[in-house]
């Protein structure tokens, strides 16, 4: 059994308030972010140290490498999309934070693109249906085999940090954020649930507890206006 948070985007204290319900309700669990930590909202610095701090599994959202990017590899693409992206609370964040920004750059970089659990599997945006005639036809009895494929395609439009294509169904439940929903919506055809309720703009903060590729309970902080305003 697992928890999986939705995109969080410097919601820092709807985080908290959400953090709260899962440890409260299913102590001991392990807990799952889809990514986009950073950007959006105010508070992208404290957002990212409470991941460090208590241990929550990340996969690394478009905006986490966007982040990245922008100071490892200037002239990427990752790094000039950031201009336009949202950077400007970010960079306020970890305006006093100079060094530790760094040390959260690293860490970023070491997060994995993709968790293949018993439970489910978890990623950013998910994996697009397109790769479906790249790989061969018995994928689905590993998929630790996507590995290769996503590494040398992050900066494409069908990537697994940017796609908004209809999902491949990999033959167990698919956990994304990315593309913005009112509520947590699950997509039958391709197996997928998308849990990003859209905290940054003042929706709500959404998480998932799944066992065993079955959703036993959805938990929500709606954003506490400090986080955005």
């Amino acid at each position: 059994m697992v928890a999986v948070i939705g995109d969080i985007h410097g919601c820092y204290y709807t985080l908290l308030d959400l953090y709260k319900k899962i440890v409260e309700t299913y102590p001991g669990i392990p807990i799952y972010t889809v990514g986009d930590l950073v950007d959006r909202g105010n508070h992208s610095f404290e957002v990212v140290q409470f991941v460090i701090d208590n241990n929550v599994f990340v996969t690394p959202g478009n905006h986490d490498y966007m982040f990245y990017h922008f100071f490892k590899d200037p002239s990427s693409v990752f790094a000039r999309s950031w201009l336009f992206n949202g950077n400007e609370t970010t960079l306020e964040s970890y305006e006093n934070h100079q060094a530790e920004m760094f040390v959260h750059l690293d860490f970023i970089k070491s997060t994995r693109l993709f968790y293949n659990l018993d439970d489910c599997f978890i990623c950013h945006a998910g994996i697009s249906y397109q790769y479906e005639k790249s790989l061969p036809a018995d994928f689905r009895n590993n998929l630790d085999i996507l590995d290769q494929v996503i590494k040398n395609d992050l900066k494409t439009d069908k990537g697994i940090m940017w796609t908004r294509d209809p999902l491949l169904n990999l033959g167990k439940l698919q956990l994304v954020g990315h593309t913005k929903q009112q509520e947590i919506t699950l997509v039958e055809d391709s197996n997928a649930l998308y849990i990003d309720t859209g905290a940054c703009v003042g929706n709500k903060l959404s998480a998932v507890i799944i066992h065993e590729n079955k959703i036993i309970e959805t938990l929500e902080e709606k954003t506490h206006l400090n986080d955005i305003i």
